[in-house]
Order: C-alpha cells, then structure tokens, then sequence
C-alpha cells in the first residue's frame, strides 16, 4: 500500500475478508483528539457504500449521531471525545452485502454526568435537549436553561464553536426513527435524561444537631419524582435513609449531608449508565433482527485515545491501561509474530529490536501484587481511604521500573506513551460504584417502565433476590469492582481480535490547539515514537510484508507457465514463476512453506497475472460473442416465425371479428332506416291525410254551399213535406257511394291488419318488460276491442247500405226500372229532385269523413303507442315520463271514442231519417234502406 487512507485500509479488510474467509478487525488508536472517531465513521462510510443495498447501511450510520450524543463530550483536548469504547461488528453476506451489526461498548465515563472540570462538558445530550425541545416537550419534561442545571453550570461551558445544538437535537431524533426506537420510547428517554438533570438540583435540608437530613419539598424534587414516576416519600426515603440487616435486624440509618448527595449523585450516574446501555441493546436489536449471520464480518474498534491530563483520575487510569493492551496487541502483530514466523519458515533474517510495554502491562495485571488486583483488595475494604490505597502502592510497587510513587495520595506510571502522574483521589469510591439497595429500590417502586427495567438488570447482575431487600453492606450489592469488569471486557475484546486479521490505524495528533493548518513537529515525533510507527518502518523497510504459501503461489500464478512446469510440486512451479519473471534474489526469500516478497514485488506478478485474464477473458468474449449472437440469430428467426403464426392468427381472428361487427352494422343500420323509413312514411301519409281531409273538405264545402248536414236534412224535410214527390236515386250515386264503401272496407281491413301487427309488436316488448306486460296488454286489449267495435259497426253499416243499394241498381245504367208495388216504371218515371241528389251526396261526405277520420285517429294512437312503448324499454330517447303519456293517450282515445260514436249515432239517425222518408212515399220500395243496420250500441 503505497499511499496509506482509511479508504485503503478499509477496501484492503473488504478484500481480505472475501477473499481468504476470514473475520477482520480494524483497530483505530491514537492520543485523545488525533481523529480516531471521524476516522471510524470515514471507514464505516466507505464499507457502507462497497457493501450497501440492503438498507441496513444506513441504519449502522445513522448509530452514530446517537452514540456521540450520549457518549461523546466536550474536554480541553478535544470537541467532540468519545467518553467510551466502541466495536462494531459489521456482518456480510456471502454476496459481500452488509447484512447485519453489533455494537459493544467499554466503560463509560459515569462520573461526567455530576461533575465536569472547568472548559469542559458533561455529554452533548444534556444541552441539546435543553436547546431543541420543543415547546410541548419542554413543557412536559419542565426543562429550564442549560445554565440554570446544577450538574451543567459547574463547569462555565455551555456551547461549542461551529455546534448548533438545536439542531443536532434534532438529527438524533431522526436516527432514533431510522433505527426503530418507537415515539413513546423517544419520550421515555428524554424524561429519564431530563430526570437526571433535575436529581443535581435536589437539595437536602438538616433536621438535627447531628447533620442528619431530608430532601426539600421543591420544584426539583417534585419534577424528578414525577420523572421517574415514584412518590417524594420513597425519593425521601431512598436519599436520605439507609437501611441495612445486621444480626437478622433491619436498621434505618440517617444519611448526612455529604452521604445524601453522595448517594444522590450515585443513582443520577446509574440512571445515565443504564440508560446509555438500553440504547445500545435496542440499537443491536434493530440491527441484528432479521439479519443473517454468514460468520464473515469487519469489526472496527474505537475506543479512548491515550489521555494525559495536568490532573488524572480513575478514568484515565483505565482509559491507559486499555490503550496499553492495544499497544501490546499491535506490537504482538507487527514485531513479535512476523519475527517469529521469519524465524521459523528459515529465512535470513536480522531482528529488530522495538520498545516493548510487557512489563508496564505487567504492571497492572500482576497478581497478587498488580495495580488492578490492589486497587480490588483495597475497595472491598470498609475503612479504606484513597490514602491507605496510595501507601499500599507504594509500598508494594516501589521496586518496579514501570512506578514511582510520589507525595501523598499520587503515584506515577511510565506507559509506552510517556509517564503519567495520577491522583488517587475518588480512585476506590469510583472502583466500587456503589449504588445502594434502597436507590434500587426506588427504581423498582416507579412507574414508568425503563427505572423498572434498569432496577431488574441491577438486580440480576447483583444476583439479589427482590426477597431479600436488605443486606449487611452496601458493597454487598456488587460482586465485581468497576477495574475487575473493565479488565474482563478487555480481555474478551482481545480475544475476539485475535481472532480476526488485524489493520492498523494510527491517528497522529498535530497540534494541541484544535486548530488547521499547524503542525508542531516535535509532538507528532513524539507519538510517532511512542506508538512504534517508526519500528514498524524499518520492519517494512526490512522486511517481507507480503507471504504466500507455495501451494496458494502455485495455484494463483502456475497458469502463466507450460503445461510440463506446471505439472510439478508447488515449491519447483514457485521458483520457476520466480525466475520466469526475473525478479531479484534479494526482493525475496524462499522459505520451508511460504514465500515472502517485499513490498512492491507482488504488484508486479500480479499486473501480468490481470493482463494475461484479461487476454484470455477477451478471448474467451469473442468466442462466447460469437455463439450468442449465432444463437441470438437462430432464436430471432424462431421468433419472427412464431410472431408471424401468432400475428397471421390474431389478424385473422381480428378479421373475422370485424366481418361479425360489421354483418352486425349491416342489420342494425337496415333495421333503423326501415324504421326511419316507416316514421317517414307515416309522417307522410299523415301529412297527406290531413290535406286529403282539408281538401275534401273545401270540395264539400264549396258543393253544398258551406251548408251543414243538419241544414241539408231540414231543407230536405221540409221541401219533402211541400212537395210529397217521389223520390227516386239514381243509379250512378248509389254506386259511387257502394264503391266508396267497399273502398273504406277494404282500408279497414288494412287498418286490422296493421293493428294486429303492432298487436304483435307490443307483445315483443311486453315479454322484455315482464314488469309492464299486465298493465300494457290489459290497454292493448281493450283498444283493440273498443276499434273492432267500431269498425264492425261501421262494416255493418256500409254493408246494409250495399244490400239496399244492389236491388235499385240495373244492369243496364241510368234507364233502369225499379219494381214498386208490382208495377213497372221505365225511363219515363218520375226522378228525384236534383236537390235530393245534393243531400245524397252530403249524407256520402259524411260518412267519408268519418271514416278518414277513423283511419286518422286509428294512426295517430297507434303511432303514439309505440312511440311510448319504444321510450319505455329504452330504445328512444325523450325527456317524458312514458306511464303518465299513456294514460294521457287512453284519456285522450276515450274522449275521441265517445265524440266518435255519438257522431256515428247522429249520422245514424239522419240516414235512417232519408231511408223512413223513402219508405212514406208512395213509390218507396219494399225493403227500408237500413233495415239490416245493425243495432249495436257504441260505447
């Protein structure tokens, strides 16, 4: 790797990892505020997008803004300080895909949350919620300013250049929702990180002489019992009472001042642990449900950098000591193993000799003389005091070269990066983190769901019974110290990092000023020598960074040689790719089982190795080209047969599809012009009767000299009654009047029949209307019977007139003679008066008007009747109720029915007047003129 980046190191643990099948590790170090966690966040960026597509992806990113603003803090040294380990286990599928993760972490900083030094701050989160909440939210958790807290004012920083809170609270709520932490655990959170800012303003009041106290009833205490969803008696109780079981007997004990907010100050700093842990356990839940593990996976580690501070505490006695197993860990890989294997494959090879931390490490893990295993010792001691801690060091340790004891309570340690002055102050209380049972208690007592469940896993990792409430001491209620957890979790970290390949990462420090663009040169040599950067360039000068195995040698590059080279043991193929290539004796060695190279020769070996599967891939394209486009050719001309099978069935089944829908068109236009046609035509004949009827009318008119009927038959009467002639009718009239008969019969029948077709009609459509057939043929029926009424009357009519006219007619015309009372009258007889031929003629007007006007009104409600009909079963359109119109025509058909037949009745009545005045003459003939008629009522 000729120019070292996150992004190589990160695409080299991809490679590997695919490639060899094995875990890889990624191990970011460096002193606080050289770059190690934007550096881990830059690495899990860059496998992100190489191994991304799930969507899981961006869950593992989105992790980070809400670990740093629970974890991370503000220190002298550094903005934005992770104040706790991490290792991310990233998993990935056998396709290279990520598809899952883990997140374990060490350590966190609990004191931060009470006390702060001056400059600094305690953990983003406290601030940004004060910043970003919003109204409601302020309003439900009653947050005050961030100067206005007790635990965040100690320290007189409340902001960070270039940070807006605000909004950064708002970003960790957004990935709160990308990682499925639900609305009302959001809400949970915030009210126990909101209680934990109130608990610093709790206050205590002293009721006695002996400074025994009790918490003060305020807006403080009121808020963190309502928080976390207990009483203010049991908050009362759990700070300010103590209950102990010696001897079988419970005894409650008065806490003072100092041991109040003591052991106030104990159950913020568990609240905050707790809380920081349930994050982390519902963030692997988020990221692991779901997720298949293939046992391939990049573990990247970031954890506290070397601290060194004017005056250091128990957390940079443990952040040390973790970063001097890391450097162990990184000297094992780089010096003592390489060497080791150089060794043992046989090579030549001179050591090289680097610093080596083995015995600070010593140091702090010696039994029974360690610093760990006396810290230990000495906290599980009552009377125990940081000083007593200090003189035990001091008198056991003194001889060791890694210690120097000092005045008072301090002590000093050489680690790889330097020496460090320590003050023992708050070293025991720290190590045995004591939360008292009644604190747990109290926790178990609320409410709200998340004091229950870290008061349930306090008491599972205690192994105490909630039968058992009380027990002797309150050191009883932790099994192992704060160091003796710390140096398990360490251990384990080791081991899993054993277990993977490791790569290195080594973030250098610049300058102490936080500030771009200055570069103090004495203090990067310094770390470069103090993290054996240097001893690693002159191994990798000196050294072979790149081994193979002759077998693995062989397989990869043996296909560049002949067939007969290649067919040989893996070590001769090996020494004879060596030579092939002409690469230098002294770029590498030869050794029992590997080979190993220096840097760069591989490259070489591998550039001919691309290029030569290159030219065979490009060989093997063409060729494989060629038989997929000879098989495309084949197949598409498949294709087009079978497209043109499929495309001659579908135009032929189209075809006949259209030759049915256009046979159909066909008969449904010939059906709607014969309908239009018929409409038509009867629009016509309508129109024509109604001339023919105007103009026979004028004719009538104009021949009778616009006199009526009535007027014709008084006149006839009365002039009958003067003159008392005989009258005679001639021949010709009477058979004009037969012929216009026999013409109206013969229309009637005509009419019979057109009614019977529409007789038919109607019943179609009373079999498609089965809702309407009663009603329509009950009306049906009865018109047909009303218009046979009449048209048999009429017939009946005409054919009497026709029997009486017959025996008056001569065969021979106008000089026929009529047989009266057995004598004979020739041509020389009397004839009728020229005005009774003109009242015949008026009588035959009559009886044609009336029967053009049946042949009208029988058109006219015919066509009406089918028009409705048509409307009601749809197949004209017209804005009109068809019920109602029907009724209308039966009201309209009766009126005309009854004006019909009393007209009918009056004609009637005067021929039979004409006929019975024939029949008084003296020259009359035998048979009355309408003595046939028939006599049937018109109703």
């Amino acid at each position: 790797m000729d120019s070292p980046h996150v992004y190589a190191i990160a695409d080299a643990a991809l490679r590997e990892m695919k490639r060899d099948e094995v875990n890889q590790s990624i191990i970011i170090s460096g002193e606080s505020g050289a770059g190690k966690t934007e550096t881990a966040k830059i690495a899990m960026q860059y496998l992100a997008s190489l191994g991304g597509g799930s969507g899981i992806e961006y869950e593992i990113l989105q992790t980070n803004p809400i670990l740093e603003a629970f974890g991370n803090a503000k220190t002298l040294r550094n903005d934005n300080s992770s104040r706790f380990g991490k290792l991310i286990e990233i998993h990935f599928s056998t396709t290279g895909r990520i598809c899952g993760a883990m997140i374990q972490t060490f350590l966190l900083e609990k004191s931060r949350v009470v006390q702060s030094a001056v400059g600094e701050r305690s953990y983003h989160i406290f601030y940004q919620l004060c910043a970003g909440a919003p109204a409601s939210l302020r309003e439900k958790l009653n947050l005050k300013k961030v100067d206005e807290f007790k635990y965040l004012k100690q320290s007189c920083c409340y902001s960070i250049a270039g940070v807006d809170d605000s909004q950064m609270f708002r970003t960790v709520t957004e990935a709160m929702n990308i990682v499925h932490i639900s609305k009302e655990d959001q809400e949970n959170v915030l009210a126990m990180v909101s209680a934990v800012l109130w608990l610093g303003d709790v206050s205590f009041t002293v009721i006695d002489n002996e400074n025994h106290v009790e918490i003060i009833v305020d807006e403080a205490s009121k808020t963190v019992a309502e928080l976390l969803g207990c009483s203010i008696e049991d908050l009362n109780l759990a700070l300010s009472k103590r209950h102990m079981k010696v001897n079988n007997e419970n005894i409650v004990q008065k806490l003072t001042l100092a041991q109040a907010t003591d052991a106030r100050d104990a159950l913020a700093k568990s609240v905050y642990a707790s809380l920081f842990e349930w994050l982390v356990e519902q963030i692997n839940k988020s990221l692991s449900v779901g997720k298949r593990r293939t046992g391939r996976s990049i573990s990247i580690l970031d954890i506290y950098g070397f601290e060194s501070f004017d005056k250091n505490s128990f957390e940079q006695f443990c952040i040390n000591y973790a970063n001097e197993r890391l450097q162990q860990h990184f000297n094992r890989h780089l010096f003592k193993l390489e060497q080791e294997e150089y060794v043992e494959d046989g090579i030549d090879w001179a050591k090289v000799d680097f610093e080596d931390n083995q015995d600070c490490l010593n140091l702090f893990e010696k039994k029974p003389l360690g610093l760990l295993s006396l810290l230990d010792e000495e906290s599980t001691f009552p009377n125990a005091t940081d000083l007593t801690f200090a003189n035990k060091l001091k008198q056991h340790l003194n001889s060791n070269s890694c210690f120097r004891g000092e005045r008072g309570k301090a002590f000093a340690v050489r680690h790889y990066a330097g020496e460090v002055a320590y003050d023992s102050s708050g070293f025991l209380e720290k190590n045995r983190d004591l939360l008292h049972m009644d604190s747990i208690q109290l926790l178990a007592k609320c409410k709200s769901s998340l004091p229950q469940m870290f008061a349930s896993k306090m008491l599972a990792q205690s192994d105490i019974s909630i039968s058992v409430p009380y027990r002797s001491s309150a050191a009883d209620s932790q099994k192992l110290s704060v160091a003796m957890k710390f140096k398990g979790q360490l251990f384990q970290l080791m081991q899993r990092l054993e277990s993977t390949t490791p790569h290195f990462i080594r973030c250098i420090k610049p300058n102490n000023l936080q500030l771009p663009a200055i570069y103090e040169q004495g203090l990067v040599l310094q770390q470069l020598k103090c993290c054996g950067v240097l001893e690693v360039v002159r191994i990798s000068r000196s050294g072979y960074p790149t081994r193979m195995t002759h077998q693995k040698f062989a397989r990869r590059y043996g296909f560049l040689l002949l067939e007969d080279v290649a067919s040989q043991d893996p070590l001769s193929v090996s020494v004879a790719i060596l030579h092939q290539f002409n690469i230098l004796p002294e770029m590498y060695q030869v050794g029992y089982t590997k080979l190993f190279f220096r840097t760069g020769q591989i490259g070489k070996l591998e550039d001919t190795r691309n290029r030569t599967l290159h030219g065979i891939l490009r060989v093997q394209s063409c060729f494989r080209g060629h038989q997929v486009r000879h098989h495309a050719r084949e197949r598409i001309r498949g294709v087009l047969a079978l497209q043109s099978f499929i495309r001659g069935e579908n135009a032929r089944h189209i075809y006949s599809s259209m030759l049915r829908k256009h046979r159909a068109a066909t008969i449904l236009q010939r059906n709607v012009r014969c309908w239009l046609a018929r409409r038509y035509f009867s629009s016509i004949r309508r129109a024509s009767v109604v001339i023919q009827s105007g103009i026979r009318g004028n004719l009538v008119r104009r021949c009778n000299g616009n006199i009526d009927l009535i007027n014709v038959l008084r006149e006839f009467e009365s002039k009958q009654e003067a003159e008392g002639d005989q009258i005679l009718i001639k021949a010709s009239v009477l058979a004009e009047l037969q012929r216009r008969i026999l013409k109206a019969e013969a229309t009637v029948r005509e009419k019979d029949e057109e009614n019977e077709m529409l007789h038919q009609r109607l019943q179609q459509y009373e079999n498609r209307w089965l809702e309407y057939e009663q009603k329509m043929k009950a009306m049906e029926e009865m018109w047909q019977k009303q218009m046979r009424s009449l048209q048999s009357s009429l017939s009946v009519a005409k054919k009497s007139l026709a029997l009486d006219e017959t025996p008056r007619m001569s065969d021979s015309s106008v000089d026929q003679s009529w047989e009266i009372n057995g004598t004979h009258v020739g041509s020389g007889s009397q004839l009728v008066p020229r005005t009774a031929g003109r009242e015949m003629n008026a009588g035959l007007s009559v009886i044609n008007r009336l029967a053009e006007e049946f042949e009208q009104r029988s058109q006219v409600f015919a066509d009406d009747a089918t028009f409705l009909v048509e409307v009601k079963s749809g197949q004209a359109d017209a804005s009109l109720n068809p019920d109602m119109e029907l009724r209308r025509l039966k009201q309209n058909f009766d009126s005309w029915k009854k004006d019909f037949g009393s007209r009918i009745r009056e004609t009637k009545v005067i021929l039979n007047k004409l006929g019975n005045s024939n029949e008084s003459s003296p020259n009359s003939v035998k048979r009355k003129w309408w003595g046939r008629l028939n006599t049937s009522k018109y109703s």
